[in-house]
């Protein structure tokens, strides 16, 4: 079979096989065709599209990707071919997945001030943290329906505590007054529309501004860097331990409202130098932690010893841990790139990959949960990029911000959620990983 993907010149063709690890009805008869060599992956995405409709009168176009050997073709296939040595004489196999772009934009949800936090690792809702100091519990776009009211200064971290099968969700903020605050959350608990939640415990003991706050897989405890240089960790309960937590009654109008807690750290980690920007905790014993100073650290919980660090030469922002078992590590700061690391590699120090399309400082970065390949950054640039680390160029830019992207998160394994300068929440939907 003869086929040309809507090429101007069909004068030399190569014999492929498409192959697919999709089910049906996205695959495609797997005899060899005839293409012309000069196709990119865009003509190629045409040719599987009408092999689909030719089976299928009700297919609806798909944007498609292709590998061939494991590496993404990004190029003609003549190019490719002649770049990693692979002879056009024999059958080519091609194997197509559905393209990592959002098929989808959700009207924004706006908020009163910069968005300076997301997190999207609880599928039944959105958590927001904003420079107005409010918190924000979005269940949908422009679905606002729960505020966490109580700090004083701009937020700067935002977390969801425990697991996901919990009946009851523990929130997590951390903020510029040198605070964090935690927040039980319940969908059924709404009393209006948006319903105002007060903290259950204020978190004190940071001399300076808390940039950042990670929770331990288990929701015990919490972890949170500081302007101060300092990584603390707190309990999450809520109940009234001796040595670390007094009780405090807030006051309105000479009436006591409510009991408050108030927690003390239970360990500090000091090593930094600088603010530490971010902190993750991907296993029960161990914390990473990247800072202005330009290192990146793992810690030991038990001990309080960093195990080893990673000097970049640049102040990070952000830091995140997965990839291939769970070990790669991410991070990204005052340039444009975006670097790996893979820590059970000698020559640690060096990156592994680096992610160079951005054109500013880069602001978050995060690994996909289910899939050893996927990561999303966002920079101060605007845009929102994705990556898979088979192609050094970026699988899809997401642009629906108008200012600096200061958060970025995944979202029920397809989406991806992303706050702004433009005092914005925006929701990016339809994204095929798996």
């Amino acid at each position: 079979m003869d086929i040309d993907g809507g090429s101007e010149d069909s004068s030399r063709r190569i014999q492929v096989r498409f192959i697919t690890k999709l089910k049906a009805p996205c695959r495609v008869p797997t005899n060899a065709i005839a293409i012309p060599s000069n196709l990119t992956r865009l003509g190629l995405s045409t040719v599987v599209n009408n092999l689909l409709l030719a089976g299928n009168p009700e297919w609806e176009a798909e944007p498609f990707d292709f590998l061939i050997d494991g590496e993404f073709v990004r190029m003609s296939l003549e190019q490719f071919l002649l770049a990693k040595g692979i002879s056009a004489e024999k059958v080519l196999e091609i194997e197509y997945i559905k393209a990592v772009v959002p098929r989808r934009e959700e009207e924004p949800s706006v908020h009163d001030d910069w968005v300076s936090a997301v997190d999207g690792s609880h599928s039944g809702f959105i958590l927001t943290g904003c420079y107005d100091g409010l918190g924000r519990v979005w269940e949908s776009a422009g679905l606002c329906t729960h505020i966490l009211e109580g700090h004083k200064d701009a937020i700067s971290s935002v977390c969801v505590v425990n697991p996901e099968e919990a009946a009851s969700v523990t929130l997590a903020t951390a903020s510029k007054d040198r605070t964090l605050r935690l927040w039980k959350y319940s969908k059924d608990d709404r009393d209006s529309n948006p319903t105002k939640i007060r903290p259950f415990k204020i978190l004190k003991g940071h001399r300076l501004s808390v940039q950042s706050v990670a929770s331990q897989k288990s929701g015990d405890l919490i972890c949170s860097g500081s302007w101060d240089c300092t990584i603390n960790l707190w309990q999450t309960d809520e109940t009234h331990s001796e040595g670390d937590v007094s009780i405090k009654k807030r006051r309105k109008n000479d009436q006591v409202e409510e009991s408050q807690l108030e927690g003390n750290s239970v360990a500090t980690l000091v090593g930094h130098t600088q603010c530490v920007s971010a902190v993750v905790w991907p296993q029960h014993g161990e914390i990473y932690s990247a800072s202005w100073d330009h290192s990146i650290r793992r810690w030991d919980v038990e001990t309080g010893k960093d195990l080893f660090n990673i000097f970049c030469g640049k102040a990070l922002n952000c830091l995140d841990v997965g990839g291939e078992g769970s070990t790669l590590i991410a991070a990204g700061g005052s340039d444009p790139t975006v670097r790996i690391w893979d820590p059970r590699k000698p020559g640690t120090s060096s990156p592994i990959f680096q992610f160079l399309s951005h054109k500013s400082w880069i602001s978050s970065c995060k690994w996909h949960d289910k899939s050893s390949f996927h990561l999303l950054s966002a920079s101060y640039d605007g845009k929102v990029r994705l990556w898979d680390l088979r192609t050094a160029w970026p699988l899809a830019v997401i642009d629906s911000h108008k200012d600096k992207v200061l958060a970025a998160d995944w979202w029920k394994g397809d989406s991806v959620v992303s706050g702004g300068a433009d005092s914005k929440l925006r929701i990016s939907l339809g994204i095929c990983v798996l």
